[in-house]
């Protein structure tokens, strides 16, 4: 971001009362990408790898000659390509996206979240909130074009989310069809240059109002606060 952009977006945000006084970093990580405060960060590349595992349905946006590009797609990660690992997959060839990607991509894995009433707390001065998960990565788009690779994408696919079924899938990639088909979609990785990991789990509260946070949240019906609550307690330890 241009430096002089920067400090009139800093300037008008301390004057909403949007950011404390001082150096940004003093409080958060800054950066020109997700606001990640410091107690929310999670750098540990493991955990995010198998983040990014559990939920590889990703929000996939790349920047080209018409501006930013989103789609929605399972993302896989091989995660001793680099230091930071590589994610592919594949899209429909009729999406434009893949002939207009130019430069960095970033993938978004969202996680479990939930909303978190002030009545939780059970004090005075507090506001809602929303707890969450997410890891964003950063790298460059590259597209396959080489059938054998695109295939090869196609096998780690199925073997993949078909590890599951009670009667797994065979992917039978000899069949007179399969090279075919391969003409309707289009191959990429994206080489992961940066992850960043967010863990709102109400870390800048203290002790006893998480712990409350987490009751309630056990006691609903649903996954996501559920799963939000286990994640609570596992930050308490």
């Amino acid at each position: 971001m241009n430096p002089g952009v920067l400090n009139r977006v800093q300037s008008l945000g301390r004057a909403a009362g949007a950011f404390p006084r001082g150096r940004w970093a003093s409080s958060s990580i800054w950066s020109e990408n997700m606001f990640v405060p410091a107690s929310f960060a999670e750098t540990d590349t493991a955990k995010l790898h198998e983040f990014m595992r559990r939920y590889s349905f990703a929000v996939l946006t790349t920047h080209g000659a018409d501006g930013l590009t989103a789609n929605h797609l399972p993302l896989l990660l091989d995660a001793e390509a680099g230091p930071r690992g590589r994610l592919f997959g594949h899209m429909a060839r009729a999406n434009p996206q893949w002939r207009q990607a130019g430069g960095e991509a970033l993938a978004v894995f969202s996680g479990p979240h939930t909303y978190v009433s002030p009545t939780w707390y059970e004090e005075e001065g507090t506001v809602p909130t929303w707890n969450y998960v997410a890891v964003h990565a950063y790298g460059r788009f590259q597209i396959v074009e080489d059938d054998d690779e695109l295939l090869e994408i196609l096998r780690r696919s199925v073997a993949t989310y078909e590890s599951t079924m009670p009667a797994p899938w065979s992917f039978d990639d000899s069949a007179a069809s399969v090279r075919g088909q391969l003409k309707a979609i289009v191959g990429f990785h994206v080489e992961i240059t940066r992850l960043e990991g967010k863990w709102k789990l109400n870390q800048n509260h203290p002790e006893r109002r998480r712990r409350r946070v987490a009751e309630e949240l056990e006691s609903r019906d649903d996954a996501d606060s559920v799963a939000i609550a286990e994640l609570m307690r596992q930050s308490l330890e």
